[in-house]
């Protein structure tokens, strides 16, 4: 063999064994809240709807900014939290509503701006709910496509998982090598993945019909 593709091969496995363990426990996270969101009727999934809410109004300075974003953030800054805005798609005259999301907990806020007073209605997640949010937060909103994350933990977790789905990909491909090498049980690997294809076809099928 070429020493290139000794090279290759070396480079291969290190990559399966490396990127295996730096993955392992994103791997079994998302496993653990997938199986928690495909049975809600599981003790522990019913765990993840616990949630404590409370209700306070307080005074605030006059929210600044020059836009209803820079806005949000004073009022959350004299508020004291942090999280993802999430911004409604219309505002009634004389106030200014959103909210403030994070897998821990979330706020809906509600501020009277000729009043300078905040009403808040709070909610604390149980730790099942946290963890099954982790599954699907990314501070991305499926009716603003063009808005920006508002919080810098979100946006690291957000480049964690996209170093996940990229690992997965360098590893499928590594694999689909590997299996190429083994000459002798071509014909088994090669149903396998006719199998895979074609289950996968199936949903896709199914899905958007």
């Amino acid at each position: 063999m070429p020493s290139f593709g000794k090279a290759f091969e070396t480079w291969n496995r290190k990559l399966h064994f490396y990127l295996g363990l730096y993955f392992v426990f994103f791997l079994w996270l998302f496993s653990l809240t997938g199986l928690l969101l495909n049975h809600g009727q599981w003790l522990l999934a019913m765990g993840g709807n616990d949630r404590t809410e409370t209700r306070y109004e307080r005074s605030i300075e006059g929210p600044s900014g020059a836009t209803d974003l820079e806005r949000m953030h004073d009022v959350i800054r004299q508020l004291s939290l942090v999280g993802e805005i999430d911004v409604p798609a219309s505002q009634q005259p004389g106030q200014l509503s959103f909210g403030v999301n994070r897998p821990s907990d979330a706020s809906q806020i509600r501020v009277d701006l000729q009043r300078h007073r905040v009403a808040v209605q709070h909610f604390d997640n149980s730790g099942w709910a946290t963890f099954r949010i982790f599954h699907t937060f990314s501070g991305s909103r499926y009716n603003q496509p063009s808005s920006q994350r508002d919080w810098f933990i979100t946006t690291i977790w957000v480049v964690a998982m996209d170093a996940l789905a990229g690992g997965l990909i360098v590893m499928v491909l590594g694999s689909y090598y590997m299996w190429f090498r083994l000459k002798p049980n071509r014909r088994l690997g090669f149903t396998v993945l006719v199998a895979g294809f074609v289950s996968c076809g199936i949903f896709f099928a199914e899905f958007f019909a």
